[in-house]
């Protein structure tokens, strides 16, 4: 199991890089994730939605995600605490101090599918979640040394001296957790180094002396570790390209933004610039596109827009000729109403939208997650995506649809002046024929870039660069 000093610390990616590693050893490999908080999720084939950075761990081991890589999901939301989802499915939603309750009986269903994994690979690799030293987290936890106790599986500690005080960091962990829980750690890694490894190497002795564990590595910076998809919204920060790009590409970034790394791919594009949006500061009037991403509080993130003054924006933008493009929640805000009858997201409400499509939305229950697939109109460009959102719309705009699926329905809705477009799939623009179209359209001309293979080529550097840098085989040797 690797747990953390703290979020972000590098968890996820470690193991995704030691999943690649150890299937290229000819090892069977599963990841697991007991519990994850991310708005930021993926759709398994059987319908079911689990914390994006499982997928990628999943796309690492060679696998198709499954519901038992991450049996508990928490799906923030900002008027009702968090939307619990067990297996893939929404189970409820809790405050954070409700949620405790139900600690209990997820450990069960976490365990089960724990299980599950093991019965059918040679090693599973787990990742924690958030800090080991959460220790007024401790009762009932299910994410860190709780489940590691209960399953018995040894843990190997992650610290990112990228942030500084990384003595500090695992070796304050080692002091404030139970001994019990201490026990249960084999060894630790420093991650993300930046410089002469020799410089540091009196404070991995240090460590090594102060906490009683043992190195299995220093992990320097690695840069294309940041092709791959990250899971925290906080991360945004990093995706923006400040100055490259003959195109400007504006992306609106609200409270509650879900399924980010939609714009991982435009950020990728040489030809473009992302500049992110957040209230407070104004669309760039060069922007030819400005795209409004998925929500995991469509009506919420839509006061939050009003109230930043962006609906202004949008509208000089619009009458400037540039072309708007919602995805998922953000399709939702640009229909004329949206409607939450049943209080699913907060208090129910019904509130006007930005009113650049004739449709409107009404929130229900029933969640649509699956893959899909068809062609984006005109043009009848192919794509393959996902669809992960609760609501139907419906309207004249739907008479203009934003393409077809492969079953021949209808998908998304138009303008009548063709400049602004909704649509429910996620990750269209990791197909690069859609990409390309993009780029025809805003007047440049399709480039090079292979999305999906850099993918694969960022995990494959991140799995060489573990093996140069952590001691694998001892590693191995540790697990249960």
């Amino acid at each position: 199991m690797i747990q953390g000093t703290g979020s972000d610390v590098g968890k996820s990616l470690i193991v995704a890089g030691l999943a690649r590693a150890y299937v290229r050893r000819g090892l069977r490999v599963a990841p697991f994730k007991p519990q994850n908080m991310s708005n930021n999720a993926a759709v398994t084939a059987d319908g079911g939605e689990i914390g994006r950075a499982q997928a990628l761990q999943a796309r690492a081991a060679g696998l198709a995600p499954s519901v038992h890589m991450n049996p508990v999901l928490l799906k923030p939301q900002s008027q009702v605490g968090a939307q619990i989802v067990v297996r893939g499915r929404v189970a409820g939603q809790a405050s954070a101090r409700d949620y405790q309750a139900w600690k209990p009986r997820l450990m069960e269903r976490v365990l089960e599918s724990f299980a599950h994994l093991r019965a059918s690979a040679d090693l599973v690799l787990v990742e924690g979640a958030g800090s080991a030293s959460e220790i007024n987290l401790r009762v009932g936890d299910i994410a860190n040394m709780g489940f590691a106790r209960a399953a018995a599986v040894p843990v190997i500690l992650v610290g990112d001296i990228d942030r500084g005080g990384v003595i500090a960091q695992i070796v304050g962990t080692r002091a404030v957790v139970d001994p019990l829980d201490a026990a249960m750690v084999r060894g630790f890694i420093v991650n993300r180094f930046r410089g002469d490894p020799t410089l540091f190497a009196d404070g991995m002795t240090a460590i090594e002396r102060l906490s009683g564990w043992p190195s299995l590595g220093l992990v320097p910076h690695l840069p294309e570790a940041a092709h791959l998809p990250a899971e925290d919204a906080l991360s945004l920060g990093a995706k923006a390209s400040a100055t490259e790009g003959e195109v400007t590409v504006a992306a609106i970034v609200l409270p509650s933004i879900a399924n980010f790394d939609d714009l991982d791919p435009l950020e990728a594009e040489p030809g473009l610039r992302l500049v992110l949006v957040r209230p407070g500061e104004a669309i760039p009037p060069e922007a030819a596109l400005v795209v409004l991403p998925g929500s995991k509080t469509t009506i919420a993130d839509l006061g939050a827009l009003h109230a930043a003054g962006l609906h202004h924006d949008l509208a000089v933008h619009h009458r400037r000729g540039g072309a708007i493009l919602g995805v998922c929640g953000g399709y939702q805000m640009l229909g004329t109403r949206l409607r939450d009858p049943h209080g699913l997201e907060g208090p129910a409400a019904s509130v006007d939208g930005l009113g650049f499509l004739d449709v409107e939305t009404i929130l229900t229950a029933t969640k649509s997650l699956a893959p899909v697939s068809g062609l984006t109109l005109p043009g009848g460009i192919p794509y393959r995506g996902y669809e992960m959102h609760v609501g139907e719309t419906s309207g004249p705009g739907r008479g203009r649809p934003f393409g077809t699926l492969s079953d021949g329905r209808a998908e998304g809705a138009r303008s009548a002046d063709g400049l602004v477009a909704g649509t429910y799939v996620h990750g269209l623009f990791t197909d690069d024929r859609q990409r390309a179209a993009l780029l025809r359209a805003l007047g440049l001309a399709p480039s090079a870039l292979a999305f999906e293979r850099r993918i694969e080529d960022a995990l494959d550097a991140l799995a060489d660069h573990l093996e140069r840098h952590v001691d694998l085989d001892r590693l191995l040797t540790l697990a249960a």
